[in-house]
Protein backbone atom coordinates (compact mmCIF):
# COMPACT_ATOMS: atom_id res chain seq x y z
CA UNK A 1 0.00 0.00 0.00
CA UNK A 2 1.17 3.59 -0.59
CA UNK A 3 2.05 5.95 2.25
CA UNK A 4 0.30 8.61 0.24
CA UNK A 5 -3.16 7.32 -1.42
CA UNK A 6 13.77 22.76 -33.94
CA UNK A 7 11.40 25.65 -34.77
CA UNK A 8 10.16 28.18 -33.44
CA UNK A 9 6.68 28.72 -33.80
CA UNK A 10 3.88 31.21 -32.31
CA UNK A 11 1.29 29.98 -29.53
CA UNK A 12 -2.40 30.38 -29.59
CA UNK A 13 -3.94 33.65 -31.11
CA UNK A 14 -6.11 34.35 -27.81
CA UNK A 15 -5.03 36.11 -24.60
CA UNK A 16 -3.20 34.21 -22.23
CA UNK A 17 -3.81 33.65 -18.24
CA UNK A 18 -1.16 33.92 -15.42
CA UNK A 19 0.90 31.63 -14.35
CA UNK A 20 1.33 33.04 -11.12
CA UNK A 21 -0.10 30.70 -9.13
CA UNK A 22 1.74 27.76 -10.24
CA UNK A 23 5.08 29.38 -9.75
CA UNK A 24 4.09 30.21 -6.39
CA UNK A 25 2.91 26.77 -5.39
CA UNK A 26 5.92 25.35 -7.36
CA UNK A 27 8.32 27.08 -5.18
CA UNK A 28 6.23 26.36 -2.24
CA UNK A 29 6.88 22.53 -2.84
CA UNK A 30 10.24 22.88 -3.59
CA UNK A 31 10.49 24.70 0.00
CA UNK A 32 9.44 21.56 1.63
CA UNK A 33 12.48 19.40 -0.03
CA UNK A 34 15.84 18.80 1.70
CA UNK A 35 19.01 19.36 -0.88
CA UNK A 36 19.01 15.16 -2.15
CA UNK A 37 15.65 16.14 -3.44
CA UNK A 38 16.00 19.58 -4.81
CA UNK A 39 18.62 17.85 -7.23
CA UNK A 40 16.83 15.45 -8.68
CA UNK A 41 13.78 17.88 -9.04
CA UNK A 42 15.62 20.28 -10.42
CA UNK A 43 16.67 19.73 -14.44
CA UNK A 44 17.91 21.39 -17.16
CA UNK A 45 15.60 22.80 -19.46
CA UNK A 46 16.43 21.08 -22.67
CA UNK A 47 14.83 19.30 -25.62
CA UNK A 48 16.77 16.47 -24.43
CA UNK A 49 14.73 16.83 -20.84
CA UNK A 50 11.75 17.64 -22.40
CA UNK A 51 11.30 14.81 -24.71
CA UNK A 52 12.14 12.30 -21.73
CA UNK A 53 8.59 11.18 -21.05
CA UNK A 54 7.17 8.03 -21.49
CA UNK A 55 3.83 5.87 -20.79
CA UNK A 56 5.29 2.73 -19.86
CA UNK A 57 6.25 1.89 -16.34
CA UNK A 58 9.41 2.92 -15.11
CA UNK A 59 11.02 -0.68 -14.79
CA UNK A 60 10.46 -0.99 -18.59
CA UNK A 61 12.41 2.17 -19.42
CA UNK A 62 15.84 0.94 -18.42
CA UNK A 63 18.09 3.58 -18.77
CA UNK A 64 15.84 5.52 -20.42
CA UNK A 65 13.92 6.18 -17.49
CA UNK A 66 11.93 9.48 -16.40
CA UNK A 67 14.23 11.93 -14.73
CA UNK A 68 13.30 13.97 -11.82
CA UNK A 69 12.19 13.32 -8.50
CA UNK A 70 10.90 10.25 -7.55
CA UNK A 71 7.28 10.84 -5.60
CA UNK A 72 8.15 7.74 -3.06
CA UNK A 73 10.74 9.76 -1.60
CA UNK A 74 7.79 12.45 -0.16
CA UNK A 75 6.95 12.99 3.44
CA UNK A 76 2.94 13.45 4.00
CA UNK A 77 3.59 16.89 3.97
CA UNK A 78 5.40 17.04 0.67
CA UNK A 79 3.20 15.26 -0.95
CA UNK A 80 0.28 17.74 -0.07
CA UNK A 81 2.29 20.44 -1.05
CA UNK A 82 2.83 18.41 -4.92
CA UNK A 83 -1.03 17.39 -4.70
CA UNK A 84 -1.99 21.02 -4.24
CA UNK A 85 0.40 22.35 -6.97
CA UNK A 86 -0.83 19.76 -9.17
CA UNK A 87 -4.45 21.08 -8.85
CA UNK A 88 -3.28 24.35 -9.81
CA UNK A 89 -2.17 23.25 -12.90
CA UNK A 90 -4.81 21.16 -14.15
CA UNK A 91 -8.50 21.01 -15.07
CA UNK A 92 -10.91 20.95 -11.52
CA UNK A 93 -14.10 19.38 -13.69
CA UNK A 94 -15.55 15.82 -12.75
CA UNK A 95 -13.48 12.55 -13.77
CA UNK A 96 -11.05 15.54 -15.38
CA UNK A 97 -8.05 17.19 -14.70
CA UNK A 98 -6.79 16.90 -11.35
CA UNK A 99 -9.33 14.24 -10.44
CA UNK A 100 -8.26 12.05 -13.79
CA UNK A 101 -4.59 12.13 -12.47
CA UNK A 102 -6.01 11.29 -9.05
CA UNK A 103 -7.80 8.40 -10.41
CA UNK A 104 -4.75 7.11 -12.83
CA UNK A 105 -2.72 7.24 -9.48
CA UNK A 106 -5.41 4.81 -8.20
CA UNK A 107 -5.44 2.71 -10.98
CA UNK A 108 -1.44 2.06 -11.04
CA UNK A 109 -1.60 1.55 -7.16
CA UNK A 110 -4.72 -1.50 -8.44
CA UNK A 111 -2.43 -3.10 -10.81
CA UNK A 112 0.74 -3.74 -8.23
CA UNK A 113 -1.68 -4.70 -5.70
CA UNK A 114 -3.67 -6.93 -8.65
CA UNK A 115 -0.58 -8.45 -9.85
CA UNK A 116 1.88 -6.08 -11.16
CA UNK A 117 3.74 -6.22 -8.37
CA UNK A 118 6.59 -3.13 -7.09
CA UNK A 119 6.87 -2.17 -10.92
CA UNK A 120 3.46 -0.75 -10.81
CA UNK A 121 1.70 2.14 -8.25
CA UNK A 122 2.31 5.88 -7.72
CA UNK A 123 5.41 5.41 -5.81
CA UNK A 124 7.05 4.89 -9.31
CA UNK A 125 5.80 8.42 -10.71
CA UNK A 126 8.13 11.48 -11.17
CA UNK A 127 8.04 15.09 -10.80
CA UNK A 128 10.60 17.34 -12.30
CA UNK A 129 11.26 21.05 -13.06
CA UNK A 130 12.97 21.95 -16.22
CA UNK A 131 14.24 25.32 -15.46
CA UNK A 132 13.84 27.92 -12.57
CA UNK A 133 9.40 28.45 -11.90
CA UNK A 134 9.59 31.80 -12.70
CA UNK A 135 6.89 34.40 -13.87
CA UNK A 136 9.75 35.91 -16.18
CA UNK A 137 11.59 33.02 -17.55
CA UNK A 138 10.97 29.86 -19.70
CA UNK A 139 10.37 26.53 -17.69
CA UNK A 140 8.52 23.06 -17.61
CA UNK A 141 6.64 21.39 -15.09
CA UNK A 142 6.87 17.85 -15.66
CA UNK A 143 4.76 14.86 -13.77
CA UNK A 144 4.04 11.64 -15.09
CA UNK A 145 4.74 7.66 -14.77
CA UNK A 146 2.61 4.77 -16.27
CA UNK A 147 0.13 6.05 -18.63
CA UNK A 148 0.42 10.04 -17.72
CA UNK A 149 2.01 12.62 -19.12
CA UNK A 150 1.96 16.00 -17.92
CA UNK A 151 4.27 18.36 -19.62
CA UNK A 152 3.25 22.11 -18.97
CA UNK A 153 5.09 25.14 -20.27
CA UNK A 154 5.51 28.31 -19.01
CA UNK A 155 6.94 31.11 -20.34
CA UNK A 156 6.93 35.46 -19.22
CA UNK A 157 4.68 34.48 -16.66
CA UNK A 158 1.99 32.10 -19.21
CA UNK A 159 1.11 28.71 -20.24
CA UNK A 160 2.76 28.61 -23.88
CA UNK A 161 2.29 25.12 -23.92
CA UNK A 162 0.06 22.30 -22.57
CA UNK A 163 1.14 18.95 -24.80
CA UNK A 164 2.01 16.67 -25.21
CA UNK A 165 -0.07 15.20 -22.96
CA UNK A 166 -0.37 11.75 -22.15
CA UNK A 167 -3.31 9.23 -20.90
CA UNK A 168 -3.79 5.89 -20.42
CA UNK A 169 -5.96 3.97 -18.13
CA UNK A 170 -5.76 0.11 -16.89
CA UNK A 171 -8.46 -1.26 -15.54
CA UNK A 172 -10.80 0.86 -17.88
CA UNK A 173 -13.87 -0.43 -16.24
CA UNK A 174 -15.27 1.21 -13.28
CA UNK A 175 -13.27 0.23 -9.91
CA UNK A 176 -13.07 0.87 -6.59
CA UNK A 177 -10.06 1.92 -4.98
CA UNK A 178 -9.58 2.70 -0.70
CA UNK A 179 -13.76 3.06 -0.94
CA UNK A 180 -13.37 5.87 -4.52
CA UNK A 181 -15.38 4.70 -7.41
CA UNK A 182 -13.03 5.56 -10.65
CA UNK A 183 -13.99 5.74 -14.22
CA UNK A 184 -11.69 8.38 -16.12
CA UNK A 185 -11.63 8.54 -19.31
CA UNK A 186 -14.81 6.57 -19.99
CA UNK A 187 -16.61 10.35 -20.79
CA UNK A 188 -13.84 10.66 -23.54
CA UNK A 189 -14.79 7.23 -25.45
CA UNK A 190 -18.22 7.69 -25.06
CA UNK A 191 -17.30 11.08 -26.48
CA UNK A 192 -15.66 9.57 -29.30
CA UNK A 193 -19.01 6.99 -29.50
CA UNK A 194 -21.36 9.29 -29.91
CA UNK A 195 -19.61 11.80 -32.45
CA UNK A 196 -19.43 8.45 -34.56
CA UNK A 197 -22.84 7.10 -33.82
CA UNK A 198 -24.00 10.15 -35.55
CA UNK A 199 -22.26 9.51 -38.89
CA UNK A 200 -24.51 8.41 -41.96
CA UNK A 201 -22.74 6.22 -44.30
CA UNK A 202 -21.50 8.58 -46.70
CA UNK A 203 -19.78 10.20 -43.47
CA UNK A 204 -18.74 6.94 -42.27
CA UNK A 205 -17.09 5.90 -45.19
CA UNK A 206 -14.82 8.96 -45.38
CA UNK A 207 -14.15 8.83 -42.28
CA UNK A 208 -12.77 5.13 -42.03
CA UNK A 209 -9.08 5.53 -42.04
CA UNK A 210 -6.90 3.02 -44.45
CA UNK A 211 -4.85 0.26 -42.69
CA UNK A 212 -5.15 -0.89 -38.72
CA UNK A 213 -3.84 0.78 -36.04
CA UNK A 214 -2.00 -0.55 -32.96
CA UNK A 215 -0.74 1.73 -30.76
CA UNK A 216 -1.00 5.86 -30.99
CA UNK A 217 1.19 7.69 -34.36
CA UNK A 218 2.47 10.42 -31.83
CA UNK A 219 3.17 8.77 -28.65
CA UNK A 220 6.45 9.04 -26.83
CA UNK A 221 8.69 9.76 -29.20
CA UNK A 222 7.37 10.64 -32.21
CA UNK A 223 7.75 14.50 -31.61
CA UNK A 224 6.66 16.77 -34.61
CA UNK A 225 5.78 13.56 -36.77
CA UNK A 226 1.88 14.24 -37.91
CA UNK A 227 0.68 12.92 -41.05
CA UNK A 228 1.62 15.24 -43.82
CA UNK A 229 -2.04 14.96 -45.48
CA UNK A 230 -5.37 14.83 -43.34
CA UNK A 231 -7.50 12.10 -44.12
CA UNK A 232 -11.06 11.46 -42.62
CA UNK A 233 -14.48 13.19 -42.47
CA UNK A 234 -13.84 17.59 -42.45
CA UNK A 235 -15.27 19.31 -39.68
CA UNK A 236 -16.92 21.80 -42.50
CA UNK A 237 -19.26 18.62 -43.59
CA UNK A 238 -20.50 17.92 -40.26
CA UNK A 239 -24.18 19.37 -39.31
CA UNK A 240 -24.25 21.57 -35.82
CA UNK A 241 -25.28 18.82 -33.42
CA UNK A 242 -21.87 17.00 -34.63
CA UNK A 243 -19.65 19.57 -34.49
CA UNK A 244 -20.92 20.09 -30.58
CA UNK A 245 -19.89 16.61 -30.43
CA UNK A 246 -16.30 16.96 -31.87
CA UNK A 247 -16.42 19.81 -29.54
CA UNK A 248 -17.28 17.44 -26.57
CA UNK A 249 -14.74 15.40 -27.46
CA UNK A 250 -11.62 17.66 -27.85
CA UNK A 251 -13.01 19.41 -24.92
CA UNK A 252 -12.22 16.49 -22.90
CA UNK A 253 -8.89 16.41 -23.39
CA UNK A 254 -7.99 20.35 -23.45
CA UNK A 255 -9.69 19.77 -19.59
CA UNK A 256 -6.92 18.47 -18.26
CA UNK A 257 -5.03 22.09 -17.73
CA UNK A 258 -6.33 24.77 -15.43
CA UNK A 259 -9.52 26.09 -16.58
CA UNK A 260 -8.76 29.58 -17.42
CA UNK A 261 -6.68 28.05 -20.14
CA UNK A 262 -8.80 25.45 -21.12
CA UNK A 263 -11.77 27.63 -22.14
CA UNK A 264 -8.66 29.84 -23.84
CA UNK A 265 -7.37 26.51 -25.89
CA UNK A 266 -10.54 25.05 -26.72
CA UNK A 267 -12.40 28.53 -28.28
CA UNK A 268 -8.89 28.95 -30.30
CA UNK A 269 -9.39 24.84 -31.86
CA UNK A 270 -13.23 25.59 -32.11
CA UNK A 271 -12.43 28.39 -34.51
CA UNK A 272 -10.77 25.13 -36.67
CA UNK A 273 -13.11 23.03 -37.05
CA UNK A 274 -14.39 23.44 -40.40
CA UNK A 275 -10.48 22.42 -41.26
CA UNK A 276 -10.29 19.36 -38.53
CA UNK A 277 -10.67 16.03 -39.53
CA UNK A 278 -12.34 13.17 -37.93
CA UNK A 279 -11.10 9.54 -38.62
CA UNK A 280 -11.26 5.94 -37.64
CA UNK A 281 -10.26 2.05 -37.82
CA UNK A 282 -11.53 -1.03 -36.02
CA UNK A 283 -14.83 -0.90 -34.88
CA UNK A 284 -17.71 2.13 -34.32
CA UNK A 285 -17.60 0.69 -30.70
CA UNK A 286 -14.61 2.38 -29.60
CA UNK A 287 -14.31 -0.74 -27.19
CA UNK A 288 -12.02 -3.79 -28.76
CA UNK A 289 -7.90 -4.09 -29.44
CA UNK A 290 -7.53 -1.97 -32.49
CA UNK A 291 -9.53 0.00 -32.06
CA UNK A 292 -8.56 3.53 -33.08
CA UNK A 293 -9.98 7.17 -33.63
CA UNK A 294 -8.13 10.54 -34.59
CA UNK A 295 -8.42 14.35 -34.46
CA UNK A 296 -6.45 16.03 -37.01
CA UNK A 297 -6.74 19.71 -37.02
CA UNK A 298 -4.71 22.68 -38.07
CA UNK A 299 -3.76 23.37 -34.36
CA UNK A 300 -5.02 19.87 -32.22
CA UNK A 301 -4.10 16.53 -32.72
CA UNK A 302 -5.49 14.27 -30.81
CA UNK A 303 -5.43 10.01 -30.74
CA UNK A 304 -7.50 7.43 -28.92
CA UNK A 305 -6.20 3.63 -28.86
CA UNK A 306 -7.95 1.08 -27.79
CA UNK A 307 -5.43 -2.25 -26.37
CA UNK A 308 -5.27 -5.28 -24.90
CA UNK A 309 -4.52 -5.80 -20.91
CA UNK A 310 -1.14 -6.33 -19.75
CA UNK A 311 -1.96 -6.76 -16.16
CA UNK A 312 -5.76 -7.35 -16.41
CA UNK A 313 -7.72 -9.26 -19.29
CA UNK A 314 -9.76 -6.12 -20.65
CA UNK A 315 -8.82 -3.79 -23.33
CA UNK A 316 -7.64 -0.83 -21.69
CA UNK A 317 -6.95 2.58 -23.92
CA UNK A 318 -4.16 5.15 -24.39
CA UNK A 319 -4.83 8.70 -25.91
CA UNK A 320 -2.68 12.04 -26.75
CA UNK A 321 -3.44 15.45 -26.96
CA UNK A 322 -1.10 17.15 -28.82
CA UNK A 323 -0.82 20.37 -30.66
CA UNK A 324 1.29 21.47 -33.65
CA UNK A 325 2.49 24.63 -33.15
CA UNK A 326 2.52 23.96 -29.23
CA UNK A 327 4.09 21.07 -28.29
CA UNK A 328 6.87 21.76 -25.72
CA UNK A 329 5.72 25.34 -26.01
CA UNK A 330 6.04 26.04 -29.03
CA UNK A 331 10.01 25.59 -29.41
CA UNK A 332 12.58 23.01 -30.32
CA UNK A 333 15.22 24.64 -27.97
Amino acid sequence: MSKFTTKVTTAFDCPSISSSKVVELAKMFAATLTNDQLCDLNQDYSLRNAVNWSNYPQAALGRRGRRGLRIDTLSREQWAALDTLLAAATGSAKNKGYYEIQQILNADDYLRDHGGGRDYGRENFYIAFLGTPSDSGRWELQFGGHHLAVTNTYAAGVLVGATPSFRGIEPFSTFEYNGVSNQPQQQAQRAFVELLASFNENQLAKAKLRGKYRDLLLGPGKDWAFPTTAAGVQGSELREDQRALLLTAIEAYVSSIDDENAVRILTHYESELDSTYIGYSGSTSVSKPMDYIRIDGPSVWIEFSMHSGIILSDPHPHAVWRDKHTDYGGTAF
